[in-house]
């Protein structure tokens, strides 16, 4: 019989997750952590909200308040180094929505392809494929991210489509946090946005869904982290946001665009860095381990160069140049429809599915703390590896 594998996300900072989206509920254990950082629950909360659902009529109204408990890796308010367990409770659920598709596969889901790898499944909101598992994701990421701030590395999301309604964003790193925050939709181009709310209400009043664009960017990312062969940066920030449920495609700098581009177009020219210098070792970052004096990452002595463009997205041949780097990622329009649509039972037998439930009828406002989550622990999982590599 089938083990369901593949729980496990990292290489030296390490995530793994348990649960299913009707059972008592999630755990997530963060394995590599630094000791030294000082976390508690309320530092997991902000990014936590912004995930949860019920938190406007955009998203499904289902009623979890995703607090946390801290079982161990944290003691007087600092980690010790020990893996970080949390625990996270589930307290709405309502498995009897979920009784009627027991024995069919509605369109969308994974419900077919679980049962022809496991033979069975459990049909409750989509056992380990739901959306919900990714709690403890964005939970070990807002722990990642905390660790980054200390090395002067920020990590941002927004969406900048919903269906045909598009923003332009020409400087993402320009977009603050609470340009994202202003609007529900968290598009940070206002008018935009107020397309956007209207566009999913008119498709939630449709009884549909629909898809769009997250855009995310990581800035202060220092030059050299990556390996050059199977572990790229990119590939490991294409792995984290495609093993997010619902993401359909990937792209980072000028993306699918380069196919319409000439080389001289394209290539981004090298200058002189004139900047300031980055503090190596910003404050907080020196105490995160007995044997971290230092930040996490110092870069080769030398010139210190940029690029007069960003087409890259901030990482070429796998390795990060310094430069922002900025992906997109689609995604799908929600499954769960509350519209009678075709399908099929466990035995081939032809049938028609109502999927019941309180379900999202547009991702994106709570996928962007996800896509966040997911570039973060990759980023760190790469700045560890990196300092390793250099003891």
């Amino acid at each position: 019989m089938a083990r369901m594998a593949g729980n496990t996300f990292g290489k030296l900072f390490r995530v793994t997750t348990a649960g299913v989206s009707h059972g008592p509920g999630y755990l997530c254990i963060i394995d590599g952590c630094p000791a030294g950082l000082e976390l508690s629950v309320a530092d997991l909360l902000p990014d936590l909200a912004r995930r949860k659902p019920g938190q406007s009529k955009l998203t499904t109204q289902r009623d979890e308040a995703d607090t946390p408990e801290i079982m161990s890796g944290v003691f007087e308010g600092k980690t010790d180094g020990t893996p970080i367990g949390l625990l996270f409770r589930n307290s709405d659920q309502r498995s009897g929505d979920y009784g009627d598709i027991k024995d069919k596969y509605r369109p969308g889901h994974a419900d077919y392809t679980f049962d022809a790898k496991y033979g069975f499944r459990d049909y409750r909101g989509g056992g380990r494929s739901s959306a919900r598992e990714t709690v403890c994701r964005v939970a070990a990421g807002s722990v990642a991210k905390k660790l980054l701030a200390g090395e002067g590395i920020r990590v941002l999301g927004y969406v900048t489509q919903v269906g045909g309604v598009k923003a332009d964003i020409p400087d993402p790193t320009a977009v603050t946090l609470d340009q994202v925050e202003a609007t529900p939709v968290r598009c940070p181009v206002p008018d935009k946005a107020a397309e956007m709310i209207d566009l999913i209400d008119a498709v939630r009043k449709d009884r549909d869904s629909i898809g769009g664009v997250c855009e995310m960017v990581a800035v202060g990312v220092p030059p050299g982290l990556g390996e050059p062969v199977f572990d790229k940066l990119k590939a490991d920030l294409g792995k984290a946001l495609l093993s997010l449920p619902a993401v359909l495609a990937f792209e980072y700098g000028a993306g699918f665009a380069v196919a319409n581009m000439r080389g001289s177009e394209n290539n981004d020219i090298y200058v002189p860095d004139e900047r300031p210098s980055p503090e190596l070792a910003p404050p907080g970052a020196a105490d995160l381990s007995p044997d971290c004096n230092e930040a996490l990452w110092k870069p080769k002595s030398g010139p210190r160069i940029r690029t007069e463009s960003n087409r890259h997205g901030g990482m070429l041949g796998g390795i990060s140049s310094g430069e922002p780097i900025v992906c997109r990622v689609a995604i799908k329009p929600t499954s769960s429809i509350p519209r009678s649509q075709r399908t099929v039972t466990r035995t081939g037998e032809a049938t028609e599915i109502l999927v019941k439930g309180r379900h999202d009828p547009c991702l994106l406002p709570r996928f962007v703390p996800m896509g966040e989550a997911m570039i973060a622990l990759v980023l760190i999982d790469h700045l560890l590896r990196a300092k390793c590599s250099r003891l």
